[in-house]
């Protein structure tokens, strides 16, 4: 069982401002001593969370939303960590008084899953069995390992139920689970740019992805930090090439075009085009930021997530145990997680009788759009937030 937690755990942010800003916030941890039993048929003795909140609490514990990251996401959803922060959470846009997820009405949790690198037991945490970072020993793991360990988080907290759990592309994913895994414990599920299962096109964007960072020299069969080395190169090409499948043609042609740097053609292979500067800028900072063995721990959870194989291939049996309500958005541009995927899960869900609502944002965005702030998909997960009443079920329609 996971220890009790305090009754800081969840009084929320502090410190709102009057600009629809959570304000200062603090991560927080929760440690975990009950054995989690992976799907690799391995299991972590103990672990740890880090987490944050949004928002208070009401009496009755109804108004509690969960918030499922995306590969590099993290618990840091909205709000600054500090004072000299500049850039706030990844979802800060959505997320606060007055915004589509509204602090005022709702009591909002993010996490660091299990196998990240921002606090939560992953690859550079201490193995208990040696003493030493995990490294590349650290399990693999699934997105239905990840929805069992927010459970525990969420009982930890003292909740039995969340008022909705939202997510975007991989956290999309994490929501479909929830809604299977744990039917009773989910009023509301809002999935976002995600996918029942990859295409074979996105594994192979992922497999060209690891194979940067393996083959990288320093990554040392992810041993790096014991050669105290880091594969630079390989974590900056994987985060370049994912990247581009983030966005669309459409918004890399209206933010570089084909731009010169310099202003001519210098003809060398320096850095002559905007967008090849953009890109390397992307890389650079993110290896600062991103442990090379999670990404591709998260990878791989992308990769094995399809609820239906153990259901003969058949989606709607996967989510037949689903009691959620349903809203499902996707976006014009994106061709990483196409609309046509999101529609999959749609028809899924209603041959299965359940109640889903849909809405196809237009934007040029590509598959970064669900991070963005365009004004119709604000309203349209505005509105289905507003019409969440925590004693009675809505109606789900079609927007």
């Amino acid at each position: 069982m996971s220890e009790v937690a305090p009754k800081i755990a969840i009084t929320g942010a502090v410190d709102v401002a009057s600009n629809h800003s959570v304000g200062i916030v603090h991560p927080q941890t929760a440690i975990f001593t009950a054995p989690l039993a992976l799907d690799c048929g391995r299991s972590l003795p103990r672990y740890a969370l880090v987490y944050e909140t949004y928002g208070q609490l009401n009496e009755a514990g109804s108004n509690a939303v969960l918030i499922c990251h995306a590969l590099s996401g993290d618990h840091h959803a909205a709000g600054f960590n500090a004072e000299t922060e500049r850039k706030p959470g990844w979802w800060d846009s959505a997320i606060g008084p007055g915004k589509p997820i509204d602090t005022s009405r709702f009591f909002v949790v993010c996490l660091n899953n299990l196998g990240g690198c921002k606090g939560s037991t992953g690859p550079l945490s201490i193995d208990p069995t040696t003493d030493k970072p995990y490294g590349p020993d650290f399990p693999i793991v699934t997105v239905r390992d990840w929805v069992h360990a927010q459970h525990r988080l969420m009982q930890y907290l003292g909740l039995s139920r969340w008022a909705a759990v939202i997510g975007g592309s991989l956290g999309g994913m994490q929501v479909l689970q929830w809604s299977i895994s744990y039917p009773e414990a989910i009023a509301h599920a809002v999935v976002i740019a995600a996918a029942p299962k990859l295409s074979a096109q996105n594994i192979a964007f992922n497999e060209v992805a690891r194979q940067a960072i393996i083959t990288d020299p320093e990554f040392h069969g992810g041993r790096y930090a014991e050669a105290g080395t880091l594969p630079r190169r390989g974590l900056m090409l994987a985060r370049m090439l994912g990247h581009i499948t983030y966005l669309s043609d459409d918004a890399m042609r209206a933010k570089f075009g084909r731009e010169l740097r310099a202003g001519q053609v210098n003809y060398g292979f320096d850095v002559e085009f905007q967008v090849e500067s953009y890109l390397r800028y992307q890389g650079t900072s993110f290896v600062d930021r991103f442990d090379a063995n999670t990404y591709l721990l998260m990878t791989k959870a992308l990769d094995y997530f399809d609820p239906a194989h153990e259901c003969g291939d058949d989606l709607m049996t996967a989510l037949a145990p689903a009691q959620a309500d349903f809203l499902v958005v996707s976006f014009t541009s994106d061709w990483r997680f196409a609309p046509m995927r999101s529609r999959e899960i749609v028809r899924a869900l209603l041959a299965a009788g359940k109640r889903v609502s849909y809405a196809e944002i237009e934007s040029n965005h590509g598959h970064d759009a669900f991070l963005m702030n365009i004004p119709y998909y604000h309203r349209v997960l505005a509105g289905y937030m507003a019409n969440i009443n925590w004693a009675l079920e809505p109606q789900a329609g079609v927007l």
